[in-house]
């Protein structure tokens, strides 16, 4: 018997005649816009398409100096509140906004929302409770909490949320997806793989800003702008004044195969810890805290990437040359770094380690944080902390608002993200509804909009 090879083409169609073709075949070009194939029909070869011509402006070396010329841009849309960042806190400030009635657009440079929370892999939110008259009370309400209960739903999405409870995990992919939900739910447009690069400025005033995609560069134009970048890249650009720390870059892994390793023998040999917990019981997240450094500087982030996950890579393998973790595996690093801190905003108002530890009342307060072991009293935020001195147009929220360092290392947590993304984003749509300037709005009414999402002001 003679055998007849077969191209790898010869061997898709053979398939696909035998209806097996789909599970093989790398790609199926739908029969017509937004249809994909029916089932068991033939799946055709990729088809060549016009291919999309930009306009050209590129940039010239002239006399050692790069010089890029003046150039239009299109313009992708227009929207009443710009939420540049995905992360916790643009993720609650685009929902807020959008339930509060605002025409909403969402802009993040993944593929995924969640930020440091989930593409970071930093999964317990902290600071969830405070103690009040002797009370564990929970801080992170609204927004923020509905995901948390969404994900009781979802079995091994989330441990820890549940009455009594404070500091919840979740899942990451879990967390990816709620998120998801919750958006399309509120009708936020989306824009992902895309990075604000600068600002539109109109006077003193943000009116949306420039990005970059695998679409060229364009424009965005917003009525209000919030910027959730945790980096403050947004008001950054627009002028506004601010400060800059250095802070710990680290990056998370995950483990799996932690329920088959002999826990006793690894902290006999030293392994006191091999990370925390979360909802999958054969994986374990273990953070990693890092140098102080620059976060802004591309040369650090270029260097810390690969130094970090070459360490982590020798520690898996130590551990699984180690008595009891032989089954021990590496399943994930971060894709994020884990930057903590970078810019801070010069608000109207200044979040204080004092006032924080004292629970200063304040009149135009927006939320209240939280204590990392739920054992001391809340912090009322206030909404000054969230608007630039002089820039107008932008609302901050999460870990780059108006905050002294002394209490950097509690304002940069995820609920807290949560309850300022929440925030900034009922005060966007407040704003954009009463035709002013976020620093002229009335608190009152952005308080008013928070209690009926279910924030806690206190």
């Amino acid at each position: 018997m003679t055998l007849k090879l077969m191209s790898r083409r010869e061997l898709l169609r053979t398939l696909s005649a035998a209806g097996l073709g789909s599970a093989f075949a790398t790609r199926a070009v739908a029969d017509a816009a937004g249809a994909a194939p029916a089932a068991g029909g033939k799946i055709r070869e990729l088809t060549p398409m016009s291919p999309t011509l930009r306009a050209l402006y590129p940039a010239r070396l002239v006399n050692g100096k790069v010089i890029q010329p003046e150039r239009p841009l299109p313009i992708f849309a227009e929207t009443d509140v710009l939420v540049v960042g995905g992360g916790p806190a643009g993720f609650a400030a685009a929902v807020a906004a959008a339930r509060a009635g605002a025409k909403t657009t969402l802009m993040e440079r993944y593929g995924y929302f969640g930020g440091l929370w989930s593409g970071g892999i930093v999964l317990v939110v902290i600071s969830t409770h405070a103690k009040e008259n002797g009370e564990k009370v929970k801080v992170m309400r609204g927004i923020g909490d509905e995901l948390c209960e969404r994900l009781t739903k979802i079995e091994g999405a989330i441990i820890n949320q549940a009455p009594g409870k404070h500091n919840p995990t979740t899942d990451p992919e879990a967390t990816k997806f709620m998120m998801d939900e919750m958006i399309a739910e509120a009708g936020v447009n989306v824009v992902l793989h895309s990075w604000a690069t600068d600002v539109v400025m109109e006077g003193n005033a943000v009116r949306g800003v420039v990005f970059e995609s695998k679409s060229g560069r364009q424009a965005l134009l917003a009525k209000v702008v919030v910027d959730a970048t945790g980096d403050g890249d947004i008001f950054a650009a627009g002028g506004a004044a601010f400060e800059q720390r250095l802070h710990a870059i680290g990056l998370v892994h995950r483990m799996g195969n932690v329920d088959r390793a002999e826990l006793d023998k690894l902290k006999t040999a030293g392994f006191k810890s091999i990370g925390s917990l979360e909802p999958l019981a054969s994986v374990r997240w273990v953070n990693l805290r890092g140098p102080s450094t620059d976060g802004l500087d591309v040369k650090e982030l270029s260097r810390l990437e690969m130094e970090h996950r070459r360490s982590i890579w020798k520690r898996i393998q130590t551990l699984r040359n180690t008595p009891g973790g032989e089954k021990l595996f590496l399943l994930q690093t971060a894709p994020q770094l884990g930057v903590r801190t970078t810019r801070l905003l010069e608000g109207v108002a200044k979040l204080t380690a004092a006032d924080a530890k004292a629970g200063k009342k304040c009149a135009d307060v927006i939320g209240v944080g939280g204590a990392q072991g739920a054992n001391h009293v809340g912090w009322p935020i206030p909404y000054g902390a969230l608007v630039p001195q002089k820039l107008d147009g932008v609302i901050a929220a999460g870990r780059c608002i108006a905050c002294d360092t002394k209490w950097v290392e509690d304002m940069r947590l995820i609920a807290a993200c949560l309850i300022t993304g929440h925030a900034a984003g009922a005060a966007a749509a407040v704003a954009v509804a009463s035709n002013c300037q976020p620093r002229a709005v009335d608190v009152a009414k952005v308080q008013d909009v928070l209690r009926k999402q279910g924030a806690y002001l206190g």
